[in-house]
């Protein structure tokens, strides 16, 4: 959740594609449904790894591990959230097309075009992969009623906790 300090360091590229990765894959996937999410990256699980999980349209779910997006154009707006923000939501410009590459959870290089809400899934998921939140993406005056609304929520849940959480 925001406020953890993993979800602001760059996350360690994956050296070895093994069974420990793909069972974090496979809880990530669990959580990400759990939360009604479309993707979830691994620094929001507490993990510094690159790799990232989704499920978009038809396709079912998957990974993808050390992703690049070594090309985009095109220009974007969306109303986006993150599973690390919850309920709050934003217009966010990002790039209409991007081409990602990177690896499969069997080590099979992946080559993916996509546009629009796929395109936007991917470059959110690797701003976490690079310690971005799409906070960081507003500009002053919005980002700073978000970090207020963020204070108000945390004030809530430590008056609810009682004295014992304090």
């Amino acid at each position: 959740m925001f406020g953890d300090p993993v979800l602001k360091k760059r996350a360690d590229e994956v050296t070895d594609i093994d069974g420990r990765l793909v069972e974090l894959a496979d809880e990530m996937l669990l959580t990400m449904h759990e939360a009604q999410g479309l993707g979830l990256a691994a620094p929001q699980v507490g993990v510094g790894r690159r790799l990232f999980v989704y499920e978009i349209g038809e396709s079912g779910p998957r990974a993808i591990v050390n992703p690049v997006i070594d090309e985009a154009d095109g220009e974007w707006e969306y109303e986006e959230g993150c599973l690390s923000v919850p309920g709050m939501y934003f217009p966010i410009t990002r790039a209409k097309r991007v081409h990602v590459t990177g690896f499969d959870l069997d080590g099979n290089e992946v080559s993916i075009e996509a546009e629009d809400m796929e395109a936007k899934l991917y470059q959110h998921e690797l701003d976490h992969l690079d310690g971005r939140l799409l906070l960081e993406l507003l500009d002053e005056d919005q980002r700073k009623a978000a970090m207020k609304e963020l204070r108000r929520r945390a004030e809530m849940e430590q008056r609810e906790a009682g004295p014992a959480a304090r």
